[in-house]
Formats: structure tokens, C-alpha cells, sequence
């Protein structure tokens, strides 16, 4: 059975969700927080994702970039969101559809099969392995001898993102512009203040890194 998990924080139109999709063979859980939607991402491995943009915790549309960081899982956005603006934010951060309440039920499930024919058979979530430290971008943590290392949210961004990239430069311009926003992309100091707080946390030795490598005038590199 393929696998849904309905993101989804109003009570009625979730249970409903799961009524209708399980009557049409799917298999269903439900998640009712942005955090707890991630979790089931990672640990269930659903086959498609209806997420919707309004959720109590986490904006909608910050849930799906951080899926989008490790998973190609289709994903079929509902939101009250009408505007075009709407639409191609979330599809150009990596939604397969976009669904406007309110919504006829077999509207949706002829876009999630259709999503569905579209489903990567290789998708999962990777681990990146480092001598001295992993990054677990499935569940957005990092270890070091065994142990969980505190990261701020930027910190983590940063690292999320050379990790998607191990063993190749991610330009500075780049890095700036997920970080603080495509107006700053000039401002590269910050990136020399986040990436040394990353050197000291995981770094053996900080002062000359083997990992969070510099390429001067370029942008950042994690090596193995």
C-alpha cells in the first residue's frame, strides 16, 4: 500500500483526509504539528506528503525546504493561500502540487496519484559521515564522539547545506542568500562567524580544520 502522511492541524478536515484515503487503499498517518510532521517524514518514510502550509508550530513552507534538504518524497500542498505568489513560492521550494481550499476530495486524489507516478524509487534520507562528526539530515542533528552537538538554527543551516554538497564548494554568495535572504548576499563576513562556531564545536582541532575547509575568494567545503 502506498504510504501518505497528511500534515494537516484542523482536527475535522484531517480526519477526513484519513477517511477518504484509507477508503481509497492508502495507507495513512496523520500528523497534526510541523515538528511532528518532519519526524514522520524521517522515521515512517511515506511515499507521498499532503502538507499543509498553516500548522500551529512551523510555518508550512519552512517545513518544506527543511524536507527538501534530504528527501525528494512528492509532496501535494494544501493551503487557503490563493494567490499566485503562494503557488510559486511553494513550488519553487520544491512542492509537486498545490491545492487551494477548499478542495473536492477527488480533486486531490487523482493529483496525488499523479504525484505518486512521479515518486523517486531511491529516496532516502542521507547520513553524512565525517572522521570526526555525522550530520544526520534526516533528523536534523549532528554527533560527535557519540554524542548530540547543540547547533543555533543557522548553524545547522549552514552545515545542512554543505552537507548536501559533500566533497564540493558551495559559493559564498550562495550560502548567504538561504541564510539571511537574497538581499544580503554581500554581507559574506557572516558566513566567517557561523562557520568558525562550526569549527569549534566539531572540529578536533579548530584552529586547523580537516572538515569546514575554506577555499579562499570561492565559498565553504565539508570534506570527510
Amino acid at each position: 500500500m502506498t504510504r501518505v502522511l497528511v500534515v494537516e492541524d484542523e482536527p475535522t478536515l484531517a480526519r477526513a483526509l484519513a477517511i477518504t484515503l484509507r477508503a481509497n487503499r492508502y495507507d495513512v498517518a496523520v500528523a497534526h504539528t510541523g515538528a511532528s510532521g518532519l519526524d514522520g517524514m524521517a522515521n515512517w518514510h511515506p511515499d507521498l506528503v499532503v502538507l499543509d502550509l498553516g500548522l500551529p508550530d512551523l510555518d508550512g513552507m519552512d517545513v518544506l525546504r527543511a524536507l527538501r534538504g534530504w528527501s525528494q518524497v512528492p509532496v501535494v500542498v494544501l493551503s487557503a493561500r490563493q494567490t499566485s505568489t503562494d503557488k510559486v513560492n511553494a513550488l519553487d521550494a520544491g512542492a509537486d502540487d498545490y491545492v487551494t481550499k477548499p478542495f473536492a476530495m477527488d480533486e486531490l486524489l487523482a493529483r496525488l496519484r499523479a504525484a505518486a507516478r512521479r515518486r523517486s524509487p531511491d529516496d532516502a534520507p542521507p547520513v553524512v559521515e565525517t572522521a570526526s562528526f555525522t550530520v544526520d539530515i534526516a533528523h536534523r542533528r549532528v554527533l560527535r564522539d557519540g554524542q548530540e552537538v547543540r547547533l543555533t538554527p543557522t548553524e545547522w543551516h549552514m552545515l545542512e547545506m554543505l552537507a548536501r554538497n559533500v566533497g564540493k564548494v558551495v559559493g559564498r554568495r550562495e550560502l548567504l542568500a538561504e541564510l539571511r535572504g537574497p538581499n544580503l548576499d554581500r554581507e559574506t563576513h557572516y558566513l566567517r562567524v557561523y562557520l568558525a562556531q562550526l569549527r569549534r564545536k566539531l572540529e578536533p582541532d579548530p584552529t586547523h580544520p580537516r572538515h569546514l575547509l575554506t577555499e579562499p575568494g570561492v565559498g565553504y567545503r565539508l570534506e570527510p
